[in-house]
């Protein structure tokens, strides 16, 4: 349907595009229709990073929480929602299969609605269940749904870093993580753990095996016993066919699953969240590289907050120590234009390969030096001369 829009760019004009992650070919995010359609990201995708920081669209940034609310408020009026569901079955429901999290709320707003009906959708039960009588257009197709696999792109550092995490991980924790290297390392990590739960935003093939081996249960949930609750998932084909038809799992809205009061009734919730870089005090920017903006807020401090509130939970932050070219993650001070997106208040772990800081409770020269203790060798001598300018040798005797 995205490419089918973007053919009609002569006769468009200000076409305003909202959307939260995409992947694949987006056709209205070439030059040649930029007069055309207006991206207006909740959460900035590899697909549209160019034209959100060139001008041809712009970010919202939001909690992937509250994104329903401004739909429901219509901060955010709908006037066509463009769904892709499931066929529907014999009682005139269609499923919105992987991805209910806000498409359900757009769905709810929309005064016209189309559906584009595929196949390979799986039908998931939860929320996204979407009734024929509601859609207004319903389009046919048979596309192979995209697929993210990262299982094979795990660094040494990557691999250690998730190896730490699981380390912390108690027997009957209810488990949050996103999608990448890093959560599917420590997924791998967790064969010496009982009754897991999961209650996360998303989630992708390593929970399968963690379900057949009987290691996630999800019997100590508060929320939703039994169940693996998610907004979204993205994976491989394994991973939709595995969720099809499968009362294990509940896809339900992203403002209900994200929701602070929900995930803190979890017991021993530990979210595990990632970091573009960390600055000395532990302010967090997670969706930019300076002013350049790379992803978005999505649910890491829904999350975090969520984890630090429950019984015996863990935020944890987790990132590697250097870039790919050597640069330190871990910075005296945040690239100029960068946002903040998990607060110095907020953090309380933080994880690279060289091991676990604990900032909770501690002033700012301590989280200075807990830091500096988990960055790279190369970069520790420049930071803690950075210490020192900043705090100079300021002592503070440890509470025992």
């Amino acid at each position: 349907m995205i490419s089918e829009l973007a053919k009609r760019a002569s006769e468009l004009k200000n076409v305003e595009i909202l959307a939260i992650s995409t992947l694949g070919d987006m056709a209205i995010s070439k030059p040649d229709v930029k007069n055309s359609f207006f991206i207006n990201s909740l959460f900035v995708s590899d697909n549209v990073r160019g034209v959100v920081n060139e001008g041809q669209g712009d970010y919202v940034p939001v909690f992937l929480s509250e994104i329903p609310r401004l739909f429901d408020l219509e901060i955010l009026p709908i006037d066509a929602a463009l769904i892709q569901v499931s066929p529907p079955d014999s009682h005139g429901f269609c499923s919105l299969g992987l991805s209910v999290d806000v498409a359900k709320a757009a769905v709810r707003n929309a005064e016209y609605i189309v559906a584009q009906v595929n196949p390979n959708v799986p039908r998931v039960h939860g929320d996204g269940f979407v009734h024929v009588n509601d859609i207004h257009a319903l389009v046919k197709v048979e596309d192979t749904l995209p697929e993210v696999i990262y299982s094979k792109r795990k660094t040494k550092a990557e691999e250690t870093i998730g190896t730490f995490i699981a380390e912390m991980v108690e027997d009957r924790s209810t488990i949050q993580m996103g999608i990448g290297a890093i959560p599917d390392a420590v997924l791998s990590s967790l064969d010496h753990c009982k009754d897991l739960g999961i209650h996360s935003e998303m989630f992708s093939d390593g929970v399968i095996d963690l379900i057949e081996k009987g290691i996630v249960t999800n019997k100590y949930k508060k929320k939703h016993p039994g169940k693996v609750v998610s907004a979204f998932a993205i994976g491989s084909r394994r991973l939709y066919d595995y969720v099809d038809d499968n009362p294990q799992f509940a896809f339900l809205e992203a403002g209900y699953v994200n929701d602070i009061r929900v995930i803190r009734s979890n017991p021993k919730v530990i979210a595990i969240n990632s970091a573009i870089e960390i600055d000395l005090t532990g302010q967090v920017c997670a969706d930019s590289i300076g002013k350049y903006q790379f992803s978005g807020v999505g649910g890491q401090m829904d999350f975090i907050r969520g984890a630090s509130l429950s019984e015996g939970g863990k935020p944890i932050i987790a990132l590697s120590s250097t870039t790919k070219k050597g640069v330190s993650k871990i910075v005296p001070y945040l690239k100029p234009g960068a946002g903040v997106v998990t607060t110095r208040a907020h953090v309380h772990y933080v994880v690279t390969e060289y091991g676990v800081a604990y900032l909770y409770g501690k002033n700012l020269k301590q989280r200075a030096e807990e830091l500096v203790k988990i960055a790279h060798p190369d970069h520790r001598e420049e930071l803690e001369k950075e210490i020192f300018t900043r705090f100079g040798t300021n002592h503070y005797a440890f509470r025992r």
